[in-house]
């Protein structure tokens, strides 16, 4: 998710980007998962799927500007197979297909020889850790009979957790949280990411999952500190590479990538807070 401007930003608008195109691409994606959740879930799983597709593509291509080759074919084959088999199977077995994905991985880059072989070969597995056993977690959610809306206390908690500081960051935003790493983030702005969170998580653990408030509270507050390192990671991993944003595909956003890095940071959190306080319906 993008990082909440201070209130020194400039224009377009003091969010320094295009507010409109960002509000109409975010409801659009928002309903095309709410309407795949509720009335088809394996087409849900196959949102999930060309999601972490292309931002597998995406990051892989800011990957080569930095001369860093990553194994595209194994990781997206052994990626998806893993998020197939966490929905239609169980973890356990997911696990054993990363694995075996880690190794066919570092057989792919053998031919290509000794020259960044650890380069290459890790930035595979990072992007298989990192997007595709991050992914598994959230089609996990679907095994239980109200796993629809755990998905949509998840999905809520990250969002609350991005709108919310965002909005507290343009108009309070004033003593920045990381600016070595993300100079738009404030403290301000986290306080307005932790209250958001918090209230909208427990809104739904209550009405929807019937949950106690304090779990909404754990949820909401452990997803805004998730979503907010998830945040940091990817403008890190952007400034290391001397990129401004993953790509161009969501107006108002960038890429794909750039509004998966708080989702995924929050998905294996979520889904342990969810499954171990809230008992299935």
């Amino acid at each position: 998710m993008t990082s909440e401007p201070t209130a020194s930003v400039p224009p377009p608008g003091r969010a320094g980007r295009d507010l409109s195109a960002a509000i109409g691409v975010g409801v659009g994606l928002v309903a095309v998962v709410v309407v795949s959740l509720f009335v088809v879930k394996d087409v849900f799983v196959l949102v999930v799927a060309l999601a972490l597709t292309v931002a597998v593509l995406e990051l892989s291509k800011a990957l080569a500007s930095a001369g860093i080759r990553v194994p595209v074919p194994p990781v997206l084959v052994g990626g998806l197979l893993m998020l197939g088999v966490a929905y239609f199977d169980d973890m356990e077995t997911a696990a054993a297909v990363m694995a075996l994905s880690v190794l066919a991985t570092l057989m792919y880059r053998l031919p290509s020889g000794a020259g960044g072989f650890v380069r290459d070969a890790t930035s595979g597995v990072f992007c298989l850790a990192y997007l595709f056993l991050m992914g598994s977690f959230v089609v996990r959610m679907l095994d239980n009979p109200d796993g629809a809306w755990r998905i949509v206390a998840f999905i809520v908690a990250t969002i609350a957790s991005d709108i919310g500081g965002y909005a507290a960051g343009v108009f309070f935003g004033k003593h920045p949280m990381a600016p070595t790493i993300s100079p738009k983030k404030s403290w301000e702005g986290f306080a307005g990411s932790m209250i958001a969170g918090i209230v909208l998580s427990s809104l739904v653990v209550v009405f929807a999952l019937h949950g106690e408030v304090w779990v909404g509270v754990v949820l909401g507050a452990s997803a805004v500190i998730m979503a907010t390192m998830g945040d940091l990671c990817e403008s890190i991993i952007k400034r290391d590479i001397g990129v401004k944003d993953m790509g161009t595909i969501l107006p108002g956003h960038g890429g794909v990538m750039d509004r998966l890095d708080s989702l995924i940071a929050v998905a294996p959190v979520a889904y342990l807070v969810l499954y171990l306080l809230v008992p299935v319906a």
